[in-house]
């Protein structure tokens, strides 16, 4: 008995320690918010974006409130004494100089085109913040509800995914994807455009597609932006509506967008 707990000492094998779960995290991100506000617990929450409250930037917003909110410079990040920090590869380098300098774990994440890409990060972020079981959970649940969207709800019918001055959301992004999953062509892989592009009204009238998918918040004449949108040459083409918070960022709201989008589809008369 005593050499069978003698062995690990006598072949150098030790127990790694458990590494402990970080305390104070900080976002810049406005995509890691919400990660954030899923996975960890908020006393681990030391700040988020100053958009974590913004019901038309994040779809957690109504969670984010009482959060600290930070303006993400050098100095309010270091005040804040993070022990980890969400934010993007394209952070200002002159504060991930200053993390790295006092060794403060960054972990950044790059904007999640698919359902693919969401789950890894579920998976990063909820490993980083201490909780993968809580990550594996979320997945599990998101899967569950997209196992109820019909592939061909959209009937290989064609959307333009169609923004406030008349940009058009092409092949490549997130709203692409969720088309796809719908059973939607997007209109942009049949005129060849990028993952934005701006298409005129008449373009657009003459492209002649099944489905308009616009912002809820774009029903609402607010500027010379969300008017064209109201044109007499569009008012033929049926709408399908989604809130911006829900295609702004990968993440739970993923699903959201997905169900909505095929019950509204269900909706349409054939």
């Amino acid at each position: 008995m005593r050499l069978l707990l003698l062995l690990p000492l006598l072949l150098g094998v030790t127990a790694a320690a458990p590494v402990a779960a970080p305390r104070r995290i900080v976002s810049l991100n406005l995509c890691a918010d919400q990660y954030l506000l899923a996975l960890a617990d908020r006393a681990q929450i030391v700040a988020l974006t100053q958009f974590a409250t913004d019901p038309q930037m994040s779809a957690a917003a109504a969670q984010a409130r009482g959060l600290r909110a930070t303006r993400g410079s050098a100095e309010d990040v270091l005040a804040l004494r993070p022990d980890l920090v969400l934010a993007s590869p394209w952070q200002d380098p002159l504060v991930t100089t200053h993390l790295a300098a006092r060794h403060i774990p960054v972990v950044a994440l790059p904007p999640a085109a698919d359902r693919a890409a969401i789950v890894a990060q579920v998976q990063q972020v909820a490993a980083a913040v201490g909780h993968p079981a809580r990550g594996a959970a979320l997945i599990a649940a998101m899967d569950r509800a997209l196992a109820t969207v019909p592939r061909t709800a959209g009937r290989g019918r064609t959307a333009a995914y169609y923004q406030r001055r008349g940009f058009l959301t092409g092949t490549g992004t997130l709203v692409d994807d969720l088309m796809r999953r719908v059973g939607l062509r997007n209109l942009a892989t049949r005129l060849g455009k990028p993952a934005l592009a701006h298409v005129g009204l008449e373009e657009m009238a003459l492209a002649r597609p099944d489905y308009l998918i616009v912002e809820t918040d774009a029903e609402r004449v607010a500027d010379r932006g969300t008017e064209m949108l109201h044109h007499p040459l569009l008012e033929r083409i049926p709408r399908l509506r989604l809130p911006q918070a829900w295609t702004v960022c990968g993440g739970p709201a993923y699903v959201k967008a997905a169900v909505s989008l095929a019950r509204q589809l269900r909706a349409q008369p054939r």
